[in-house]
């Protein structure tokens, strides 16, 4: 399961009491990235080299993915957005922009609501928030979200049908296959077969009622940065903007054509433009 990226380098860096695998590279204002489920940091490798042209990339292996540490707890999206807090405090980044996908945006955030001082743009790519107002009226109709939460069964399913399920689970949210390389399923596949990642990546949904619960604090000060809110067109583009409403004032974005939930698989320039405006305009 090699991955690398020309002209990014790859680190373990010790955040918060665990070992965080951390993607660098490019210059300028820095960006921290994180990933959602089944991916890891190679989520983003058609972004990254766009944004190093402008800024200071850094993408990260959440907790229980990829290279990083699986511990047996700390899978609540504050804990986690600590964890990628301080990857970005040991790189020398004391300020930086947040840009997440899926899981990795309820990370960003509780990183966003949790590290004001740090965070100075937000990104939120294509997946229901935790603190909603419609996070249990849609949430109860993605069927996955369930089957994750119980304890032990998926790992056991799983369990050497990686691929089969990694498959099957992302093709079901691309719009334009052409887009997608194959050969990506096969890097999240043997990630996800490492011992401890197919747990890891399940706490991340055992933990939605405390990361519900925490978010609906978060609203009680809203965030006064710059937030975008992106999604597929055939996914969550259309909600995006009016979801994060719910938590910040200053929201742009928008649904992005002929695409689904894989954004920055699918349609990775029209991401990297978006983000780029986005970052330039204060």
């Amino acid at each position: 399961m090699i991955a690398a990226l020309p002209g990014f380098a790859q680190q373990l860096v010790p955040a918060n009491g665990i070992k965080i695998n951390a993607v660098t590279g490019g210059s300028g204002p820095p960006i921290l990235l994180l990933h959602g489920w089944p991916e890891t940091w190679w989520e983003w490798h058609h972004v990254m080299p766009l944004l190093a042209e402008h800024f200071s990339v850094v993408a990260i292996d959440l907790r229980g993915a990829g290279f990083s540490d699986c511990p047996q707890g700390g899978y609540d999206k504050a804990t986690m957005a600590r964890d990628a807090h301080e990857v970005m405090l040991a790189l020398g980044h004391q300020r930086y922009a947040v840009c997440g996908h899926d899981i990795g945006g309820m990370i960003a955030l509780a990183q966003a609501a949790l590290h004001r001082e740090a965070v100075t743009h937000l990104a939120v790519l294509d997946v229901p928030l935790p603190g909603w107002s419609q996070w249990e009226a849609t949430t109860e109709k993605i069927w996955h979200f369930a089957f994750h939460a119980n304890r032990d069964l998926p790992e056991r399913l799983l369990y050497g049908r990686e691929y089969d399920y990694i498959s099957t689970f992302m093709a079901e949210r691309f719009y334009d296959h052409g887009s997608f390389d194959p050969a990506d399923i096969d890097i999240y596949a043997r990630a996800m077969a490492l011992p401890g990642r197919t747990r890891g990546g399940m706490e991340w949904y055992r933990t939605f009622k405390a990361d519900h619960a925490a978010a609906l604090g978060y609203k009680k000060q809203p965030l006064e940065i710059p937030v975008l809110g992106l999604g597929g067109d055939q996914r969550f583009g259309a909600q995006m903007v009016a979801m994060l409403e719910e938590f910040a004032t200053k929201v742009t974005g928008g649904a992005i054509a002929r695409c689904s939930h894989y954004v920055a698989d699918e349609r990775p320039e029209a991401v990297v433009a978006a983000l780029i405006a986005f970052l330039n305009a204060g």
